[in-house]
């Protein structure tokens, strides 16, 4: 299927690596040109390097720190001088642990930052230039967990629900100038983050099995999905094939949700 991409331009956040890397790279091979944002420049050089010359496609990494407002700002100048985007997929993010009680102001304000200030500021940055080009779509990456919580990082979870609900209100308000806004929640995938929890905390040194059990346990699948799974999902979300999508939260979770 042809997802009407080719030629259309991109911005990735969180593009160093796991998911951001393998929707970039999924565009790429949908002929889209990735401007692949990232804090580590090193990292980020090296994946951009690796998806111009697979797809055969430009690729503009942007190494700047986006829990920040000044690295949204560089972000957003690059995109500028490059002639603007058709497309913002705000993946940059972390997993946290904590407690409540016992989290300080400043790892609330960081998350905060980085979960949901980034795509507000981003948003608002990108918009102008993405209306002049005839319209678009922003994806933002939230999580299950939005929904569902997870017990051991509730600053994960309370901003990711956060940026679920910017989602809702930024596609009533962009969508008069042809901008298309939805959140997509993904379950179990496997990441680099994810390999290494579990080789962290696997008590026989079977990272492997101690993943199988997660998934078991967590989602109706019983398997971790992939990153190429749910980078081609993405994709679909933020192309014209997806056309009458908007305002919507997607979740892409094998059945990890227990709710309706």
């Amino acid at each position: 299927m042809d997802l009407g991409l080719r030629g259309k331009r991109a911005v990735v956040t969180g593009a160093s690596r796991g998911i951001g890397q393998g929707v970039a790279a999924a565009l790429a091979r949908e002929g889209a040109d990735v401007v692949m944002a990232a804090r580590g420049a090193e990292g980020l050089a090296a994946a951009a390097e690796e998806i111009a010359a697979q797809h055969g496609v430009r690729t503009h990494p942007v190494p700047c720190d986006l829990g920040t407002a000044a690295g949204c700002a560089r972000l957003a100048e690059t995109v500028a001088e490059l002639g603007g985007a058709d497309i913002l997929i705000n993946n940059a993010g972390t997993g946290s642990n904590e407690t409540i009680r016992e989290a300080p102001d400043d790892k609330w304000q960081a998350y905060w930052d980085l979960h949901v200030m980034a795509a507000v500021r981003l948003s608002r940055a990108l918009a102008p230039g993405m209306q002049a080009r005839g319209g678009g779509a922003i994806l933002h990456v939230a999580s299950v967990c939005a929904t569902q919580p997870l017990w051991y990082e509730p600053i994960y979870n309370v901003t990711k629900a956060a940026l679920v609900m910017l989602s809702k209100c930024m596609a009533a308000e962009f969508i008069p100038l042809g901008i298309r806004v939805n959140a997509v929640s993904p379950g179990l995938i496997l990441t680099p983050d994810w390999i290494r929890t579990a080789r962290d905390l696997a008590p026989d040194g079977d990272w492997q099995g101690y993943l199988r059990r997660v998934a078991e346990e967590h989602a109706t699948i019983r398997r971790f999905g992939t990153v190429e799974e749910l980078a081609d999902f993405m994709v679909f979300l933020v192309s014209p094939r997806c056309a009458y999508a908007s305002g919507s939260n997607f979740a892409y979770d094998g059945g990890m949700l227990r709710t309706i």
